[in-house]
């Protein structure tokens, strides 16, 4: 049995193929971020998957594309991890621009290839190898453009009283914006950087709004600024994306970047489709 998993930091696709590339199973787990997760959530994760647990033994080939891999220490931790859960299988870890990549890129061909999700990340991808200009230290600091980018704008504009009313009183309905329930889930809970990613959905829900238009553009073209344009190819290739934000904000984005002169490759929300594809041809 072989597992494609294809590792957000909200959730976790897993489609397990047998050895005549069909699929046996599809299911889901929460995000398996190494960098913002303990070896004991993680655990946890995994053993109350009922799929994951009844199979785990009949695994032979784990191919793994997740967020917070991009370091031999992330891989090496999870890796450890997987050799436990999945006692029978020879594991593949990688960080999630590569399923970005095979899922949007033909094997050969250059592109610029983004992921705008919970997270962001940008890669140009010359065929064969990756290269990235930007080193990513986490949502706090970078992650422009992404999920958990518009939800912490959304959250200082609101206490900052720089939301429009009628939309601050609309946005004060949709969430416990309660100051102790943030703080709680921003610096005690799991996955502070999912939880910023929530109030992103307030934004997209009302993106006609003049407000998110402004919030919107200016977050994707800081995206754009600081990840896109680091590659002096940046106007010659395809520049694709894959993730929830680039697929709800389709037409903003095309609008950005048509803006910057960019050639618009693929953009597609979920990456495991162009995965399992991929790992079928090379069975």
């Amino acid at each position: 049995m072989i597992l494609i998993v294809d590792s957000g930091a909200t959730k976790s696709d897993w489609i397990a193929l047998n050895a005549k590339g069909e699929q046996l199973f599809f299911t889901q787990t929460l995000g398996l971020s190494p960098e913002v997760l303990t070896r004991e959530v993680i655990e946890d994760r995994l053993a109350n998957n009922f799929e994951i647990s009844k199979n785990n033994e009949k695994v032979t080939h784990l191919y793994f594309y997740g967020a917070g891999c991009g370091t031999d220490r992330m891989k090496t931790f999870l890796k450890e991890i997987f050799s436990e859960v999945f006692p029978n299988a020879k594991s593949e870890v990688k960080e999630d621009t590569f399923a970005a990549v095979y899922a949007t890129t033909k094997i050969g061909s250059q592109s610029i290839v983004c992921i705008l999700g919970t997270g962001s990340n940008c890669s140009y991808y010359d065929g064969n190898q990756l290269f990235q200009k930007v080193t990513s230290l986490g949502y706090i600091p970078m992650d422009d453009g992404s999920g958990n980018f518009f939800g912490r704008k959304l959250i200082r504009d609101f206490y900052f009283h720089k939301m429009p009313q009628e939309l601050a009183m609309k946005f004060e309905k949709n969430f416990d914006l309660d100051a102790d329930v943030i703080k709680e889930n921003l610096y005690k809970q799991p996955n502070p950087n999912t939880y910023l990613a929530t109030f992103a959905r307030f934004l997209i829900e009302n993106k006609d709004h003049p407000y998110s238009k402004g919030v919107i553009d200016k977050g994707l073209q800081q995206f754009i600024n600081n990840y896109v344009m680091q590659f002096e190819l940046a106007t010659k290739v395809p520049v694709s994306f894959v993730g929830s934000i680039a697929y709800y904000l389709k037409d903003e984005l095309l609008a950005v970047l048509e803006r910057n002169d960019l050639v618009v490759g693929k953009i597609r929300q979920r990456p495991i489709d162009g995965l399992v594809e991929f790992h079928k041809a090379n069975l």
